[in-house]
């Protein structure tokens, strides 16, 4: 045998041995399309094996006997409201299950011409393959149903505002007017617009209106009650839950809500990540030497930002540690009031994972003194489910010293530093450069 003959044979040899190995130690995907009634799903075998389509009803039996016939090593699906079962049967199976997060940039179809089910499930595996797949976090049925009670309750409450505000409606309709804010939905004024509406004549068409809004008024507030006392009864079994309680103007929603939403504090490394998680974070756009901050992301549960930024603005009125952190970000500006307000929401958030974290209690800053309520001014939104009649006089500080230093700048920019405590934040304005010390 000639040497080039030789080196033929080993080539060959050695393709064989190496294909062998790779097919032996292929990964079995199953991806799977969800649907309201049919799911398309892919049978993927990783290091260019053979793939096979399908299409099964979507419920447990038909997904139960697709997963003993396949017998998959992993088990890829899309975020929807069926993901919850179908980890659940797959978790009994020990199958192991990587669910993909639809809001995520690399799994948005913008400039795709072409969009089939058989291509989203075949985008499922691959992108499962190179381990490239964005996934989120699938809590246990208990908390997923405490979530939704949790959820349930906010969408009672803003259907119980939504009635209330239908009532003044009529009410301006028609040239009349309501007492302000919550006088008009206390058990005497309600009594009142009841017998009003008893006595309304066959023409008064509105008043019949205003009746069945008080009926379902009455009603949505039962509802809120019964789930309010359902809530309270299962928060009491969560150590958690009471351990956030001891924290500043956090009472049982937002500590609920916490609790269930971030489910285990210990699958975030850092406070960073749970404010990413949260949506609190800016969003960013680098390129180059260009590199700018926008608004908030919004990536995470809403329900979970609103009740945070209604306890920071509450922890702002109250003149807790909330109003320091409020005032180093506002900078004396009142363009930066939502700013400020959203990083104290974030610190908050923060400080409330750490909690949990670490099991233990609020403690308290040593040292910290509340500044003077009479050099104190802060415009703050009402409570929820509540209309305002204006600002609250709060929560700031309004003395301050400017002194001029340097000589003006040849440029249209110069900068304004602000001397707070040890921070030294910088700004750019046209001018002098200015000194602002507190």
């Amino acid at each position: 045998m000639g040497l080039k003959s030789r080196l033929e044979y080993e080539l060959t040899a050695w393709v064989a041995q190496t294909s062998f190995l790779r097919k032996d130690s292929a990964m079995r995907i199953l991806a799977l399309d969800l649907a309201k009634n049919k799911s398309v799903y892919v049978d993927y075998f990783t290091g260019g094996g053979d793939r096979h389509f399908g299409k099964i009803s979507t419920n447990a039996g038909d997904l139960q006997k697709l997963l003993l016939r396949c017998s998959p090593d992993r088990l890829v699906i899309e975020a929807c409201p069926a993901a919850g079962w179908v980890c659940d049967l797959a978790q009994k199976m020990e199958i192991p299950v990587q669910v993909a997060n639809a809001n995520d940039e690399r799994w948005k179809w913008k400039t795709v011409k072409d969009k089939s089910d058989r291509k989203d499930g075949l985008k499922l595996a691959v992108m499962s393959e190179m381990e490239s797949l964005p996934t989120v976090h699938v809590p246990k049925p208990a908390v997923r149903q405490w979530r939704s009670l949790i959820e349930y309750r906010h969408n009672l409450v803003d259907r119980r505002t939504a009635i209330k505000n239908s009532i003044r409606a009529i009410y301006e309709r028609e040239g009349l007017s309501l007492p302000s804010v919550r006088k008009a939905w206390t058990s005497e004024a309600l009594e009142g617009l009841k017998k009003q509406a008893s006595r309304a004549s066959a023409e008064q068409l509105w008043l019949f209106q205003v009746g069945c809004e008080l009926q379902q008024l009455e009603q949505v507030q039962k509802q809120i009650e019964q789930v309010e006392g359902k809530l309270k009864e299962f928060a009491e079994s969560k150590e958690a839950v009471k351990r956030l309680q001891t924290a500043p103007c956090v009472g049982p929603r937002l500590s609920e809500a916490v609790v269930a939403i971030l489910d285990d504090p210990h699958r975030f490394k850092n406070g960073r990540q749970v404010g990413c998680y949260a949506g609190l974070t800016p969003r960013r756009w680098q390129s180059g030497e260009s590199d700018r901050q926008g608004h908030i992301s919004k990536a995470g549960n809403r329900l979970l930002r609103k009740l945070l930024v209604e306890i920071a603005w509450l922890g702002v009125r109250n003149r807790t540690w909330m109003l320091e952190v409020y005032e180093q970000v506002r900078r004396g500006s009142e363009k930066r009031k939502k700013i400020a307000i959203v990083a104290v929401a974030r610190r908050l958030l923060v400080r409330l994972w750490a909690m949990l974290r670490d099991g233990t209690e609020w403690k308290e800053a040593s040292g910290a003194l509340p500044p003077d309520p009479q050099d104190l001014s802060l415009d703050a939104p009402p409570a929820e489910g509540v209309k305002g009649n204006g600002p609250s006089k709060v929560a700031r500080p309004v003395s301050r010293k400017v002194v001029h230093v340097g000589a003006p700048v040849a440029s249209q920019q110069s900068r304004i530093l602000r001397v707070d405590d040890k921070s030294v934040t910088r700004r750019r304005k046209s001018g002098k450069v200015l000194a602002r010390i507190k």
